[in-house]
């Protein structure tokens, strides 16, 4: 059953493409594996691919698997996709983008209030990459959306989860007498 597990993997997460899968998608798929089978493949699998002769590797981030180049081909990579130029965040879209994933679900006018700018251009960028999404509304008044990162961001990021984001420093406040002596 498991090289017929892997088999059926491999198609199902060359079809997937970025979005991967997760375990739970392949448990509803091939029901007669168990979670612990399905985990175990998928990990054999990921050594498997790590050998030279594969173009390709998988990896999980985020709880979900998929297939990726090597690092190996990215100098061909550049070469191949050299005439596409890749959009870099800026300053500002990093600082919005660190506001949410630290803060998420939070509201555009707490980003607001964090970065002392609006950032409402930068939601909708951040929205158009898919790095962000809207999550529900509050019960505050206009109801305003709420926002957190994606799997995308996740991906982007190499993120198994939020809780690898660095630690913030710690500030403490000075009185305003300090400050000027």
């Amino acid at each position: 059953m498991m090289n017929n597990l892997k088999s059926i993997f491999e198609g199902l997460l060359f079809l997937s493409g970025d979005e991967g899968v997760t375990i739970q998608q392949l448990n509803a798929c091939v029901e007669e594996a168990t979670k612990e089978e399905i985990q175990q493949t998928l990990h054999q699998m990921m050594d498997e691919y790590l050998n030279d002769c594969h173009g390709i590797e998988l990896v999980c981030f985020g709880g979900i698997y998929k297939f990726v180049s090597k690092e190996s081909i990215h100098p061909y990579a550049q070469r191949f996709f050299s005439s596409t130029k890749v959009a870099v965040l800026s300053n500002a879209a990093m600082e919005t983008l660190a506001i949410i994933a630290y803060k998420q679900p939070i509201t555009r006018v707490e980003i607001e209030e964090i970065r002392g700018v609006s950032c409402d251009m930068m939601i909708r960028k951040l929205l158009a990459r898919n790095l962000i999404k809207e999550c529900g509304r509050t019960d505050a008044p206009g109801r305003p959306f709420l926002y957190e990162v994606t799997n995308e961001f996740m991906d982007t990021f190499k993120l198994q989860s939020l809780n690898e984001l660095p630690e913030l420093p710690e500030y403490k406040q000075e009185n305003e007498e300090e400050l000027f002596e």
